[in-house]
């Protein structure tokens, strides 16, 4: 006879309750981590700007139902819609995520941790507009920046020793959790009210990795993290019916987390939360690249200038060697044919090949009008990943955290250029000087692609004014953005 399972219900998980208590408790006092996250808010509302230009992905947005009013819903940065909460954060985590060109955590899991803007925006503009309807004051700009850090962090600390790719699970499966973390504190959750919305996001299920990967790879990696982060916002809306919890959700024998999904494993983490993430988190200015690829595609610039300089063209080329570290090779090299925009721009040698051929990389160079040009996958058949145990060490060293690559060209003639190589790119915190004001204006170029003269210098006036946009109700500055 088996022995008897006990069916004594157990105390929360301490993964549950460090998140929960971190999020109640914690106060975000760091001037660089509130600073850093208005930054964020900018670049990552342009990101979703731009994306509003293409088809593929505006034809997700709006509501469920056409024609849906939703009185005092939150509105959709850019569009008119104004939706519930849970549908505005699908919208807005779908646009936001949509090019792959805002910011990123990289460690023993990567991702965007940005993604989670898109339940804490809409939650915090749907709370705000009702909050004045009630006559009570609304949310300010400053309540969604500590929400930000917050949100951040509980991603990032979890990715820094938890890898889930290796799993074969999706990192959006973190947005999920730190949106349902932030998003039910900011919805009035008790303390039990919020471990249970929490463990309601890890018994969910979770996204495969299916679609970032080849031979499937596609589109859904670009609404995916909208997908996961307007999830949270559900659950935190469940779990405040008083809806029951499931303590040792991670750690229950057989049927937890854990044992189902991590290979029996317990999560290891490196440092206790605070405001880590959020201060060191790495921007896309540049180039719309996967970020394993951003050094890559500064050297390749550098490179194009370089074969100018010696009187040859990509035509000239034998071979490349991309000396890289091991995260990349894993992600982003890859070879054979690229099927669509979200093939290309996780391939490091499409996005070498471009800046070689061109002097730029932009997210129309993923389109097929550009791939379909014969000299780029001659340039990719050329070209071969090298690891560099150095490189990799330096990926995952909490005082570096460098994504470095390096290429060398070598000629048809027996000729080469002088190896470029670049350690840190230019959105990371060790770049911070140069990196800030390019971002501003990347900022700048999105606000023109969607707004008239007049609304984009209302939009920056509170922007790039820290104390101003603090203080201000988070429905007037959304209202901002409405077109």
């Amino acid at each position: 006879m088996s022995a008897p399972i006990t069916n004594v219900r157990p105390d929360p998980d301490k993964v549950l309750v460090d998140i929960v208590d971190y999020v109640v408790n914690y106060n975000v006092d760091s001037t660089l981590a509130l600073e850093t996250a208005r930054n964020c808010l900018i670049d990552t509302l342009g990101c979703g700007l731009e994306a509003l230009s293409y088809p593929a992905c505006t034809k997700l947005l709006g509501p469920i139902v056409p024609g849906t009013i939703v009185p005092n819903g939150a509105k959709v940065p850019g569009t008119q819609f104004q939706l519930d909460p849970v549908q505005a954060a699908f919208n807005i985590g779908a646009m936001i995520r949509w090019l792959d060109f805002n910011d990123t955590w990289l460690a023993a899991e990567w991702g965007h941790p940005s993604d989670n803007l898109g339940g804490i925006l809409a939650t915090a503009d749907w709370l705000s507009r009702n909050a004045i309807a009630s006559g009570k004051k609304p949310l300010t700009m400053k309540d969604v920046l500590i929400a930000m850090v917050k949100a951040h962090e509980i991603q990032g600390c979890i990715a820094l020793e938890n890898s889930f790719n290796k799993v074969g699970l999706d990192h959006v499966l973190l947005v999920k959790l730190a949106s349902t973390a932030v998003v039910g504190q900011m919805i009035g959750l008790t303390r039990d009210e919020l471990i249970n919305a929490v463990s309601l996001a890890f018994v969910d299920g979770h996204s495969l990795r299916t679609y970032r990967h080849a031979p499937n790879t596609g589109s859904r990696k670009s609404w995916a993290a909208g997908d996961a982060t307007s999830r949270a916002v559900r659950l935190a809306l469940i779990a405040k019916t008083g809806e029951m919890g499931y303590p040792s959700v991670l750690t229950a024998k057989t049927w937890g987390f854990y044992d189902v999904l991590f290979k029996g494993n317990a999560f290891e983490f490196q440092r206790p939360y605070g405001s880590y993430v959020m201060e060191n988190v790495l921007f896309k200015i540049s180039f719309p690249a996967e970020f394993h690829a951003q050094t890559a595609v500064e050297a390749a610039m550098t490179l194009h200038g370089k074969l100018k300089e010696a009187g040859k063209s990509v035509e000239d080329i034998r071979k490349i060697t991309i000396r890289t570290h091991e995260a990349a090779i894993r992600i982003i090299d890859k070879k054979g044919p690229l099927n669509n925009p979200a093939d290309r721009d996780h391939c490091i040698q499409y996005m070498i090949a471009v800046p070689l051929i061109h002097g730029r990389l932009t997210a129309a160079d993923y389109e097929d009008s550009i791939a379909q040009d014969p000299r780029i996958d001659t340039l990719r058949a050329k070209m071969e990943c090298v690891e560099d145990t150095q490189y990799t060490k330096d990926y995952h060293d909490p005082d570096k955290r460098s994504i470095a690559n390096a290429l060398t060209v070598e000629f048809n003639d027996g000729t080469r250029l002088d190896e470029i190589a670049v350690e840190y790119p230019i959105g990371h915190k060790r770049r911070r000087v140069d990196g800030i004001p390019l971002l501003v204006e990347k900022f700048k170029t999105n606000l023109a692609r969607r707004f008239p003269q007049k609304q984009q210098q209302a939009i920056l006036a509170v922007s790039l004014d820290q104390a101003r946009l603090e203080a201000m109700p988070v429905n007037e500055y959304v209202d901002l953005y409405v077109i």
